[in-house]
């Protein structure tokens, strides 16, 4: 359970909340997600000191990008979002800070999405000035027992400590319900492949390549194509494995890389596996086949889709190939799956879109602690259950946008 700090007029912030605030403040903008930039730790502690004096009435977007980014007065809000953009990445940068171990009982700071006014929790109780408040039926109590005659102090010392007693126990208590409740969203999504005793293994696509580009070393403006027999993975398959295996990484958890090609049953059954890709990946079209989502296409490969196979409507996230590929503004689809094979009894976890670019934008969903925390509210229970989510994503220009979660299904 966090305890609110609300920052309006009704309940002003005491000295001692606000040094603790500013303490935390100054805590994350030392941190490796904020350290090496101006920009953000000049956004934050404007926000934050501007809330303690009060002076939340100036935490507007032309105010803001007026006082932290020099921009004239009657700049263009709509043709410059430069406040917008750095909020989004304060707030992605925050979520990152707190998802590190040993922040969770830490003193909380947000920008909510849709304001720039910073909030402020605590987990319930903690040390300091949370604490002083809440002990003062313990202070009353105890001035009690000061005013009590010497005959009856006995007995009244007995009541005392029976309420320090029962005063800690609900207070203990308190915080270990707010810690088991409290799963961060890379926790939420992860922790099944990174608390396994076994190694993860990758199951990725690599595409065999006859001839590589050669650039003189003497001229590098001279380049001609060698003839090769080598192996490579596409960019937008290697940003889903860099962002996935930065998540890994974090918590501590080995893995390896295993081309789709040479994976084999046994590997699968060795530990949790992440499959990476889809139309372009045997070991995806296998294990998705039985499941409640799974992709399809036509003989062509001209229309390709993710379905429903409990429904008997006509798909609805598919992409027509040639009409993307002549066209730089569409939207695609990725089915994002983390569920235990009944099959080899480990964990599956499955990141594949329609295209290459809903494949990056897939991965950068299941790393990104500001994309989990949605699906993570749509979870039940403790977020363990097996789990499917089709994503979508504008795809401009070859980019991919943000992405939005179309379905779910939980079991």
């Amino acid at each position: 359970m966090l305890s609110e700090i609300s920052n309006g007029p009704m309940a002003p912030l005491t000295a001692a909340e606000k040094a603790a605030v500013e303490q935390q403040l100054e805590r994350i903008l030392e941190n490796r997600h904020f350290n090496h930039s101006r920009r953000f730790p000049a956004f934050l502690r404007f926000v934050v000191q501007k809330t303690l004096a009060g002076s939340t009435d100036l935490l507007k977007e032309r105010t803001l990008g007026v006082e932290i980014f020099g921009r004239a007065a009657d700049y263009d809000t709509s043709s410059d979002p430069i406040v917008r953009v750095t909020a989004a990445e304060i707030r992605k940068r925050i979520a990152q800070y707190y998802q590190e171990p040993g922040h969770e009982a830490e003193l909380r700071i947000s920008v909510d999405a849709g304001s720039y006014v910073p909030q402020f929790h605590w987990p319930h109780p903690v040390a300091g000035v949370l604490v002083e408040r809440d002990a003062e039926p313990v202070m009353a109590a105890i001035a009690e027992v000061v005013a009590t005659p010497p005959v009856e102090r006995i007995q009244s010392r007995g009541r005392l400590w029976g309420s320090v007693v029962l005063l800690v126990a609900v207070g203990v208590g308190s915080f270990f319900a707010w810690r088991s409740a409290h799963v961060s969203p890379i926790d939420f999504f992860w922790s099944p492949v990174i608390s396994s005793a076994d190694p993860a293994v990758f199951c990725i696509v690599e595409q065999r390549l006859f001839s590589g580009l050669a650039v003189d070393a003497n001229d590098p403006s001279r380049q001609i194509q060698n003839k090769t027999d080598m192996y490579s993975v596409n960019l937008d398959d290697a940003a889903a494995i860099v962002k996935i295996g930065g998540v890994l990484r974090g918590g501590g958890k080995k893995y390896t890389l295993h081309s789709s090609d040479s994976t084999t049953l046994s590997d699968i059954r060795n530990g949790p596996t992440i499959f990476v890709g889809a139309f372009d990946n045997a070991w995806t079209m296998r294990l998705t086949k039985p499941l409640r989502f799974r992709f399809g296409n036509d003989a062509g490969f001209n229309h390709e889709w993710i379905y429903d196979s409990t429904s008997s409507k006509p798909p609805q996230w598919f992409t027509e190939r040639p009409a993307l590929e002549s066209s730089n503004n569409y939207r695609e689809y990725a089915l994002i799956a983390r569920y235990t094979n009944p099959d080899t009894g480990q964990l599956c976890v499955v990141v594949a879109g329609i295209g290459q670019a809903s494949t990056r934008a897939a991965g950068e969903f299941v790393s990104d602690p500001t994309e989990l925390v949605a699906l993570q509210r749509l979870a039940p229970g403790d977020g363990r259950k097996n789990l499917e989510a089709i994503i979508s994503t504008q795809i401009i220009d070859g980019q991919a946008g943000s992405p939005k979660i179309e379905a779910t299904y939980f079991w």
